[in-house]
């Protein structure tokens, strides 16, 4: 590739600058060349370099306006705002009708947190620059420091009417919309944008992010279409199809997606999950196991990974493996109640009661506070004859469900179980008046309890 002049000077300056620190001799630079050097080193975050260069440079341009604007600079950088400001004030009276002296005041202003001073600032230097676009810029980002985002979204607008390629702007004003929740209104700005730019990747990226947050899958598809053929490498975008053609149920399409990821750059263990997933939907269970345990081996630590694997197995009846999947999620988040959930279900399938009681109470432990948990979990308490632990449980779980039949018709049985009539009836009560019809509940669970003459008489009393 060839460089351009522009490019060969500024590498040649570089390159000599870069002899001279070595060889200690002195040669001359004119100021843009210094300016150029100090900002290289800024951006490379060579701060000792780039001070050494400026002061090189102050030596043989004492009366540069723009090198005292660089080290106004790297003072603000340095936050040694008051020398900066001081150097600002004797720049101002020279040169009254230079931009670069209120964006810096702005600069310090935004350091300060004097964010509307900054703005104001920023108006005035529009009134005098050539760079409308990075001036806007400048605005719209003091208007997100101050949550404006309505006012910071128009900034970056404009800064993106002066200057439809400037990528940071226009990331920026989606965010703003995305932020304020006015997605179609997002959908239509970029449109006009595109309108006008139409080989712009990441407006059609962004476009297709939008569509899918509003569930317009086929849309969402058709414009990272558009992105990934302006940029046949555009990793995300193909990432985002795949997960499109996913919530279409076309997991075939998905798949493809998918492995173009895995083609552009090393495999992420969320492609192959993916990838997974859906060769499971598909029903090619031989590919799916496989991409399930490459994402494990691709990331052993990624909880997600070994549930999937988990899952599979569980759908296969095979409750063996399934445990020993799950106790490996759960080596790596023993916090997660979905997970401790699976490992008392697993557990039950096989029998082991007193391992499902221990897997339901971590559940709720970790805030599962569903229904069914409850009661599966009060269920087994009641099997293991922990009648007291399963009373507990229950009066635990009718705080989130007052009203609930289920709940009711256990407490009943479980106080007839331990001869406590009256707190018997008076939750048969609850739960006859509550589901007269789900009785029935009595008979299935404690059977016992249902051959009594005082229960069945007390639901005569009851039936309407």
């Amino acid at each position: 590739m060839q460089l351009s002049n522009e490019e060969e000077d500024y590498n040649l300056s570089l390159s000599k600058f870069e002899s001279m620190l070595k060889t200690n001799k002195v040669l001359f630079f004119d100021s843009e060349e210094f300016e150029e050097i100090i900002l290289h080193y800024l951006d490379m975050g060579k701060a000792a370099l780039a001070k050494k260069a400026l002061k090189l440079a102050l030596e043989q341009h004492p009366k540069s306006t723009g090198l005292k604007l660089v080290q106004v600079e790297m003072l603000v950088y340095d936050d040694k705002l008051e020398l900066a400001e001081k150097l600002l004030n004797e720049l101002y009276a020279i040169e009254p009708t230079n931009e670069e002296i209120y964006i810096q005041k702005a600069n310090i202003c935004s350091k300060r947190d004097q964010h509307e001073k900054a703005v104001e600032m920023l108006k005035i230097a529009l009134q005098y620059t050539d760079d409308y676009a990075d001036v806007y810029n400048l605005i719209g980002m003091e208007y997100l420091f101050m949550d404006n985002l309505e006012m910071a979204k128009e900034s970056f607008i404009k800064c993106l009417e002066e200057d439809l390629e400037d990528q940071s702007a226009l990331y920026n004003v989606v965010y703003c919309f995305e932020f304020l929740d006015q997605n179609q209104e997002a959908i239509t700005y970029l449109n006009k944008y595109i309108d006008k730019n139409p080989y712009s990747e990441i407006a059609w990226h962004q476009l297709g992010r939008l569509h899918y947050g509003v569930k317009e899958y086929e849309n969402a598809i058709r414009a990272f279409d558009y992105a990934t053929l302006i940029d046949d490498e555009f990793l995300g975008a193909f990432m985002e199809k795949a997960k499109a053609y996913e919530r279409l149920k076309k997991y075939a399409e998905a798949i493809e997606s998918y492995s173009r990821t895995i083609e552009l750059d090393d495999a992420t263990s969320y492609a192959l999950l993916r990838m997974g997933k859906c060769y499971e939907k598909l029903g090619n269970k031989v590919l799916a196991l496989k991409y399930f345990n490459q994402t494990v081996h691709e990331d052993p630590l990624l909880d997600k990974g070994w549930i999937a694997i988990t899952d599979f197995y569980v759908r296969q009846k095979n409750y063996q493996k399934a445990l020993f999947y799950v106790n490996k999620a759960l080596a790596i988040d023993n916090q997660n109640r979905l997970y401790w959930k699976r490992f008392a279900t697993i557990n039950k399938q096989m029998n082991f009661f007193e391992e499902a009681e221990f897997g339901y109470r971590k559940a709720v432990e970790f805030g599962d506070y569903g229904l069914d948990t409850w009661l599966f979990w009060v269920d087994i308490l009641q099997f293991l004859g922990e009648f007291e632990s399963a009373i507990q449980t229950l009066l635990q779980a009718s705080e989130y469900f007052p009203e609930e039949n289920e709940v009711e018709y256990r407490l009943a049985g479980l106080y007839f179980m331990i001869g406590q009539n009256t707190k018997a009836k008076f939750h048969l009560s609850n739960a006859l008046r509550l589901n007269f019809d789900n009785y029935i509940l009595l008979e299935d669970l404690f059977p016992v309890v249902w051959t009594k003459k005082m229960v069945q008489n007390y639901i005569a009393k009851h039936k309407k």
